[in-house]
């Protein structure tokens, strides 16, 4: 169903546009590191919080894209449009509600989770995540969008639109915080309108009829119950899985918040690098989406489980090559990040332990999880995911990071454990075959 060069027509774009996401993300951290540390500190802690949320959209989005991709497999093109179509509809609701309680309470959740952070930090996060929230609506409507034209195929439509508000976003990042001075808010703001207008673009453009695939006015409008359960049965479980994932990160954060303005820094710009690391795995997450779903959507099963081979192959390669690249280039870029040089040191270390893993285990705790997903395998994959992530990362992080007094290293050391474990029961239920019996639409 798909030759090596519509793989590859699949990848590289796809892999453009999220280097280009990963980079607004460092432009934030590298250039708020000038305003000083304690900005550096407060938009690291925020960002891990907005973690949750934007694992929420993406876990809809998700849910959607599976969908659409087994419509697009059986031949259903009015169908997969429709379930597009309602798929930008229950995002545009959800992310609107999670704004309104997100300005309700941010202050007194940042107090409750970082309270134990210097004033300046508190100032800093307070603030981020007040103008970041405001983007929440753009996240969800891009991603909406997004699963549509990553399931037909069209991957350089999301990259082209993701240089455009790259731009958008380091232009206004350096007019924010050298001309105007505004700090952290020099770079929220720039955020902000890069979200809104990747969401615009990509919108108008899933109303085009010529896709295939398209958004209608009239789908968007109604309430489809059977399609949004289709949906939301991929969706829920993801996005519940997602939720405890990142609500155990924003735990850890605290964690971190104990160790002192120098680790929570080195931590901060060592999760920069690290989502730039992993790059290669998130690329192939919808890659595995699109193959599986259309194959299984296609009821060829022998299909799906070549392509789940080919795909952990090209994954596992291009893994090693990348994050050797990206560790490589780290010493090289450190000097640039006005902190500390303890700080700069204790950054390398951890981009070193999360590169080896991130090269032999996350390439089957993450994109062969996703395959599984969209063969329907939804409830095996979130119990697991959860299990790992409470039981090994969170209580192994305790452990290493404050009964060990191993400190942030400690937290990158359980979380690539977590890694191990789900990479081990996910490649054994990818060879018993259990994965093959699910149907979703």
């Amino acid at each position: 169903m798909f030759s090596s060069k519509d793989l590859k027509n699949l990848i590289i774009p796809l892999f453009l546009e999220q280097l280009l996401t990963i980079l607004v993300g460092l432009a934030d951290t590298f250039i708020i590191s000038f305003v000083g540390e304690a900005a550096v500190s407060g938009v690291s802690l925020v960002n891990s919080f907005n973690t949750i949320f934007i694992y929420l959209f993406t876990a809809l989005a998700s849910g959607g894209a599976v969908i659409v991709s087994q419509y697009i497999g059986s031949k259903e093109s009015e169908r997969a449009g429709e379930a597009a179509s309602q798929l930008l509809m229950i995002s545009t609701v959800f992310s609107a509600v999670i704004v309104v309680l997100i300005l309700l309470t941010g202050k007194p959740l940042m107090g409750l989770m970082f309270g134990q952070v210097e004033e300046e930090v508190m100032d800093a996060c307070v603030t981020y995540l007040r103008i970041s929230s405001y983007s929440y609506p753009a996240l969800a409507v891009y991603n909406a969008g997004a699963a549509l034209y990553r399931s037909v195929g069209k991957t350089s439509v999301t990259m082209y639109i993701a240089l455009g508000a790259n731009i958008i976003n380091v232009v206004g990042n350096v007019i924010g915080v050298f001309a105007l001075r505004a700090g952290v808010a020099g770079v929220a703001w720039p955020s902000l309108i890069a979200r809104v207008f990747s969401a615009v673009v990509l919108t108008i453009l899933c109303f085009r009829k010529r896709n295939g695939v398209h958004y209608k006015e009239e789908w968007i409008a109604k309430w489809n119950a059977g399609l949004l359960r289709r949906i939301l049965r991929i969706a829920v479980p993801n996005g519940v899985e997602q939720g405890i994932f990142q609500f155990v990160k924003v735990a850890l954060s605290s964690i971190v918040a104990l160790f002192g303005t120098c680790q929570i820094a080195a931590n901060g710009i060592a999760q920069s690098i690290w989502s730039l690391a992993a790059l290669v795995c998130v690329t192939m997450g919808p890659v595995f989406i699109t193959v599986i779903g259309q194959c299984m959507g296609a009821g060829d099963v022998e299909q799906a489980e070549h392509y789940f081979h080919k795909l952990l192959k090209i994954t596992l390669l291009l893994s090693v090559v990348w994050n050797t690249v990206v560790f490589a280039l780290t010493p090289v870029i450190m000097p640039f990040f006005d902190v500390a040089p303890e700080t700069r040191s204790l950054t390398v270390i951890l981009v070193l332990i999360h590169n080896i893993f991130n090269c032999v285990a996350f390439p089957f705790a993450d994109p062969l999880g996703k395959g599984l997903r969209a063969a329907g395998d939804v409830k095996f994959t979130m119990v697991w995911s959860i299990v790992t992530t409470i039981g090994v990362r969170l209580l192994f992080s305790v452990l290493f990071a404050v009964v060990l007094d191993m400190g942030v290293t400690g937290i990158a050391a359980a979380m690539c454990l977590d890694w191990c474990i789900r990479a081990a029961v996910f490649l054994f239920r990818l060879k018993e075959g259990k994965w093959k019996r699910f149907q979703l639409i």
